[in-house]
C-alpha cells in the first residue's frame, strides 16, 4: 500500500503589518473588543499576488524536501482569493518555479481548501497517479475583505504555505480524513460582488460581505469537532492518541470551544491566531510549519487537523508524521521588499468601499423622500 508522506513544508507571511490599533484609525473598535472576542493581535496584509506568496512558500517547501520543482507531478493551489480564475493561479506558481509540464490546478472549498487539496494529493498519490505533489495554501483577502464592516475587518490577514507530498512505502502522512458541507447554511459567509456571478454586472461594485457570526461559530464548532470523532473512530483512535492539535485559527473563542468539546489539554493545542489573524485557506498549513518549527511536531507525532470555511465546509484530517522533523535544506528566496504601510496597502479598498456605502445611503435617504 502506498502513502503520501509530508517531505517538505514551507511558509510566507508579507511584512506589512495591521494591528489592532491601525484597524481603530478607520473602523469603531479597540484592541480590548477585537482581543477579547478573537485572539487577534495583528495580521499581515500582502503587497504582492497570492500567488506570489505561494511561490515564496512552494520554493521553501521544495528545499526542505531537497527536490527540484521539476520532480513535481501536480501543483494544487488550494485558495479563495487567487489572482485569477482563468487562467488559473496553480499555473502561474507552475511558471514561476520553472516547472515545465507539470500539472496544475486551483482548488477552493474556502478555508478548508489548503487541507482539501492534502486529501486530492494523497488520493492520486495512492491511486498512483501521481508520486510528488506541491499542495498549496495561499490567500490574499485584504483584496476582498470588507473593510467598512468591523465584524469582518478585524478578522482576515494574508499568507501562505505549501508542503510537499510524496509516496511512500512507509505508514505516514494522511492517514485519515472526514470531509463535509453544511450547504442549506452557505449564505451565512457570503461575499458580494464576487465571482462570475456579479461579473460585468452593472449595479455589482466592490465587495460587501454577509456574515452570521452566531451561526458560524455554531456550526464551525460542531463540524470541527464532528470530523474530528469522525476521524479517530475510523481510525480506531481515541483523543489520548494525538499528539497534536492543529486547528484553523477562525479566532480564539472557536479554537478554545473545539479543544475543550474534543477533550484535548490546551497544551496539545497548537495556536498563533494572534499573530495572524484568519489566512484562510493558508491558516492551517501556516501553522502546521510554524509547529514544527518550534518543536511541537516530534518524530511520528500524530496530528489533528480540524478546519472549517465558506460553503459551510468542514474537515479533519489525521496526519501521522515520518522520522525527519528539521529541513534536508534551506531556500534564501524572499518576497520583494515592501515600501507600504499596512495601512496603505488597504487604503484603495477603504476608499472605495466607503464611497460605496455612502452612495447606498445616499439612494435610501431620497427613496424615502419619495
Amino acid at each position: 500500500m502506498k502513502y503520501s508522506a509530508i517531505t517538505g513544508w514551507g511558509k510566507c507571511l508579507p511584512p506589512a503589518v495591521l494591528t489592532n490599533a491601525d484597524l481603530a484609525t478607520f473602523i469603531d473598535t479597540d484592541d480590548e473588543w477585537i482581543s477579547s472576542r478573537t485572539g487577534m493581535k495583528e495580521r499581515r496584509i500582502a503587497h504582492v499576488e497570492a500567488s506570489d506568496l505561494a511561490h515564496v512558500a512552494a520554493v521553501r517547501a521544495l528545499a526542505a524536501a531537497n527536490r527540484d520543482a521539476k520532480d513535481l507531478d501536480l501543483i494544487i493551489f488550494g485558495s479563495c482569493t487567487g489572482d485569477n480564475i482563468v487562467p488559473n493561479s496553480a499555473s502561474r506558481v507552475q511558471h514561476l518555479l520553472g516547472a515545465d509540464s507539470v500539472a496544475a490546478m486551483d482548488l477552493n472549498t474556502a478555508c478548508t481548501s489548503g487541507l482539501y487539496a492534502l486529501s486530492v494529493a494523497s488520493a492520486m498519490i495512492k491511486a498512483g497517479s501521481a508520486k510528488r505533489v506541491l499542495v498549496i495554501g495561499a490567500e490574499k483577502t485584504s483584496s476582498v475583505l470588507d473593510w467598512v464592516n468591523r465584524n469582518v475587518a478585524v478578522l482576515f490577514g494574508d499568507g501562505a504555505a505549501a508542503l510537499v507530498v510524496e509516496a511512500s512505502d512507509t505508514q505516514q502522512g494522511l492517514l485519515g480524513e472526514s470531509l463535509g458541507c453544511y450547504a442549506e447554511a452557505r449564505d451565512s459567509l457570503f461575499i458580494q460582488n464576487y465571482g462570475g456571478a456579479f461579473t460585468n454586472n452593472p449595479f455589482c461594485q466592490a465587495t460587501s460581505w454577509d456574515f452570521d457570526g452566531q451561526d458560524i461559530f455554531k456550526r464551525a464548532v460542531a463540524g470541527m469537532v464532528g470530523a474530528s470523532n469522525q476521524v479517530l473512530d475510523d481510525m480506531g483512535l481515541s483523543v489520548a492518541d494525538i499528539d497534536l492539535v492543529v486547528p484553523h485559527q477562525a479566532n480564539s473563542r472557536i479554537i478554545d470551544a473545539v479543544g475543550r468539546k474534543l477533550g484535548v489539554p490546551t497544551d496539545r493545542v497548537f495556536v498563533n491566531v494572534e499573530r495572524y489573524g484568519n489566512m484562510s485557506a493558508a491558516t492551517v498549513l501556516v501553522a502546521l510549519v510554524e509547529a514544527i518549527e518550534q518543536g511541537y511536531v516530534r518524530a511520528f507525532s500524530k496530528i489533528l487537523l480540524p478546519a472549517f470555511g465558506a460553503g459551510l465546509t468542514w474537515n479533519s484530517h489525521l496526519v501521522q508524521w515520518g522520522d525527519r522533523i528539521t529541513p534536508l535544506a534551506i531556500s534564501d528566496i524572499e518576497l520583494p521588499p515592501c515600501d507600504e504601510t499596512a495601512l496603505e496597502l488597504i487604503a484603495p479598498y477603504l476608499t472605495q468601499q466607503r464611497r460605496q456605502l455612502q452612495s447606498q445611503i445616499e439612494s435610501v435617504q431620497q427613496t424615502d423622500l419619495i
